[in-house]
């Protein structure tokens, strides 16, 4: 049990890490669009996250996969632009609606990609381990209660801009998704490969 709790500490640290922040950013943009009256849909957004991001890790220290770091670490900041500008589509209505599905999916999609940008350290940290499963699980556990963490932040930031600020909610969308995309450019262009 002790072991599954380090793995715990390890997932929530892996997510807020305020040094790593790429996750607060993705999970950020993927918030922003909603608020508390749609803490199901947002929640399994971040679920989904969390299982596509695992899987990536345990396809890893299984071998049954191996990444170019390198591409990764530069696809991660594509998903959190992408994730941003989607958001636009709840700015405007009358804008592409894609549905529920393909933004579940592209999650998923997103979720695969954060994890592999993880899975080396990850895998070398299971290379001594006999019992694989209860590290993932634990480190599973840990990003979905960082990840939750997170959402609640957004959504409670949400909650105070178009609730108590009364800001209409296509500017905060805006706003916010303008604000995510700002920050994340230059981690797109640090990591662009040449």
């Amino acid at each position: 049990m002790e072991e599954f709790f380090f793995y715990v500490k390890m997932g929530l640290h892996h997510v807020l890490d305020l040094g790593a922040y790429d996750h607060i950013l993705f999970l950020s943009a993927l918030a922003v669009p909603f608020t508390f009256k749609n803490w199901k849909h947002v929640l399994l957004l971040a679920t989904i996250f969390t299982v596509t991001h695992c899987t990536s890790l345990a396809l890893s220290v299984y071998d049954v996969v191996t990444v170019d770091v390198g591409l990764i670490e530069f696809l991660i900041p594509v998903t959190i632009l992408v994730t941003a500008l989607f958001n636009f589509t709840y700015v405007f209505k009358e804008g592409v609606n894609v549905g529920e599905l393909l933004h579940y999916v592209a999650t998923g999609f997103f979720g695969l990609i954060h994890g592999f940008g993880f899975s080396n350290y990850f895998k070398m940290l299971m290379a001594e381990e006999e019992d694989k499963i209860t590290p993932l699980l634990g480190f599973a556990t840990g990003i979905e209660l960082s990840q939750v963490t997170i959402i609640l932040i957004v959504l409670a930031i949400a909650f105070v801009a178009l609730d108590l600020l009364k800001v209409k909610r296509n500017i905060f969308i805006a706003a916010a998704s303008i604000l995510i995309a700002a920050i994340t450019i230059p981690l797109l262009i640090a990591t662009f490969p040449l």
